[in-house]
């Protein structure tokens, strides 16, 4: 078999082609959207252009004491000129495309607006979507997934703080479902609750309002080495003095002050199974092979995992979906099942990863059955967006170019 080369492009994702996709838009709709937004944006942003060059030459004017005059066709031209220059990213794929013959496979993200570039430039490319930014995708399903069922695993972690915001959130989550109940719409939900529209959609997509209730972010403290040391402590005398416990403690090489102490104490992270546990930490632990993680790591994935039935369909199939990442001639028919088995599971956002798969089919049963990825290309970008983030506000563009040179 003639093997051809390949075009790996490396193309920025969209982030809303998913939902736009699950609304059951076509790839005419898609366009039209893309088109829309891409003009609406340029007129706004030559306006506001516009209208502050009119205010800085007026002041400016002011300021000498000059009368202003302003053309009335340099204003029109700097609102006009903003729209014609604004370009949309498919026409520089498409014109790359038609000048580079010979490609016979492309591998590409999810953006709708770059397939219809390949497909309108180069019908006869074979398009193959990129194994990471499925797995990419697939892990911010799974982080919204691990935060809508915050209630399952989070007594694994610090106690949730029952204070104001979460008999807010309950009381909230009440007003909406009985409006819902007496067959109220969404919009109007909003606008008679004086809330965002998302926010009553968010409210009216959880059965209950624990749900909702998220788990304190902590940050790792001072107090975490010794967290045991005070959990014995506290265990044999509950009502030792937090004074005894700072002498004990700072005699052990504790550096932190007396009131991190007693807010660490008082926030219950001393008592709980685990002193920071947050969603992303949790999702992260999920999306890992569990043969990478350390004893104790792999002890908490699989309470986490059997938090709730839930959880334990969303570790299974984040597993299962991990496998499929392997090229092999089987994979569309397994993705099928997998496909299937999220349908029929509890989970709303994996539902939506799963129409995305559909809607661009042929270039994911490429990308499990066919060699071809970006994952060297993404190791690049995402190094030199490191050595990017760590000279902000240190070092100009010379350096930077010597570091990625130099790497």
């Amino acid at each position: 078999m003639h093997r051809a080369p390949s075009a790996s492009t490396c193309l920025p994702e969209e982030p809303g082609i998913d939902a736009t996709r699950a609304l059951g838009a076509t790839r005419g709709h898609i366009r039209l959207q893309f088109l829309t937004e891409s003009v609406a944006l340029s007129t706004l942003g030559g306006l506001a252009g516009t209208v502050l060059g009119v205010l800085a030459t007026l002041a400016y004017t002011a300021y000498q004491g000059w009368p202003p005059v302003i053309p009335p066709a340099a204003v029109a031209g700097g609102v006009a000129g903003t729209v014609l220059v604004a370009d949309r990213a498919k026409e520089p794929v498409a014109t790359w495309l038609r000048k580079h013959a010979g490609f016979e496979v492309v591998c590409r993200d999810g953006a709708g607006s770059f397939a219809q570039a390949i497909t309108d430039a180069a019908p006869h490319v074979v398009q193959v979507a990129d194994r990471c930014h499925l797995w990419h995708l697939l892990g911010e399903a799974a982080h919204r997934e691990v935060l809508a069922h915050s209630a399952c695993w989070a007594p694994l972690g610090p106690p949730i703080r029952e204070g104001r915001r979460a008999q807010t959130t309950r009381e909230r989550w009440q007003q909406v479902h009985d409006l819902r109940d007496q067959g109220v719409g969404l919009l109007e939900c909003a606008r008679r609750l004086n809330l965002a529209l998302n926010t009553v959609k968010r409210y009216a997509r959880h059965a209950e309002p624990d749900r909702l209730i998220r788990t304190p972010q902590y940050r790792p403290a001072l107090v975490d080495p010794y967290r045991e040391y005070l959990r014995k402590h506290r265990a044999t005398d509950s009502a030792v003095l937090v004074t005894h416990l700072l002498t004990e403690i700072r005699e052990l090489g504790y550096t932190g002050s007396a009131n991190l102490l007693v807010r660490y104490i008082t926030q219950g992270r001393v008592e709980a199974d685990h002193a920071t546990l947050s969603p992303r930490r949790t999702a992260r632990l999920l999306l890992t092979d569990p043969a990478r993680l350390k004893e104790e790591q792999a002890a908490l994935r699989e309470k986490l995992s059997a938090a709730c039935p839930e959880m334990t369909a969303l570790a299974t199939q984040v597993s299962d979906f991990a496998a499929l990442l392997t090229p092999a001639p089987g994979n569309p028919g397994r993705l099928n099942a997998w496909i299937a088995r999220t349908r029929a599971a509890d989970l709303p956002f994996l539902h939506s990863f799963a129409t995305g798969l559909e809607r661009d089919r042929a270039a994911v049963d490429a990308a499990l059955t066919l060699p071809w990825h970006n994952g060297r290309t993404e190791g690049v970008v995402h190094k030199i967006k490191m050595l990017k983030r760590q000279t902000y506000g240190r070092a100009g563009f010379p350096l930077l170019r010597l570091r990625i040179l130099l790497s």
